[in-house]
């Protein structure tokens, strides 16, 4: 799927799609009760924005036993990938991002990640940071 810089653009003006794409940038994949408990949203608003990501071909989801996992997707154009990452650099000392990571690490009993889904999340996280 070819990604359109005004509907990348669009998926961001949403609070809730950025930061959930900034702690992805940081730390995936992220199970989708991850992202409800660091942003401490309810489950069906969390899964309305991580469609929306999904849709746009933003990130990718696969779906482990009863959980489903989200990554940024490795197939994101350069030009989104520089984008996110100016984004996460620039918000590493805003206040609410750094609550969101926060809320994250203190997130009692986190699923374990497989790995295979691991394994894929880090080389597609590689991708993303390569030139960083």
């Amino acid at each position: 799927m070819s990604i359109n810089s005004r509907n990348f653009l669009g998926a961001l003006a949403d609070s809730t799609r950025l930061r959930s794409l900034i702690l992805m940038c940081r730390e995936q994949p992220l199970c989708v009760c991850e992202l409800i408990w660091a942003l401490d949203v309810s489950q069906p608003k969390m899964s309305r924005h991580l469609a929306a990501l999904r849709d746009r071909g933003i990130v990718e989801d696969q779906k482990v036993a009863n959980r489903v996992f989200y990554r940024l997707s490795p197939t994101l154009p350069e030009w989104a990938v520089s984008v996110l990452r100016n984004i996460a650099d620039g918000t590493s000392q805003d206040r609410e991002f750094i609550r969101d990571r926060e809320r994250l690490e203190a997130m009692p009993d986190r699923p374990d990640r497989p790995k295979d889904i691991a394994t894929h999340g880090q080389r597609a996280w590689e991708a993303v940071t390569r030139a960083y």
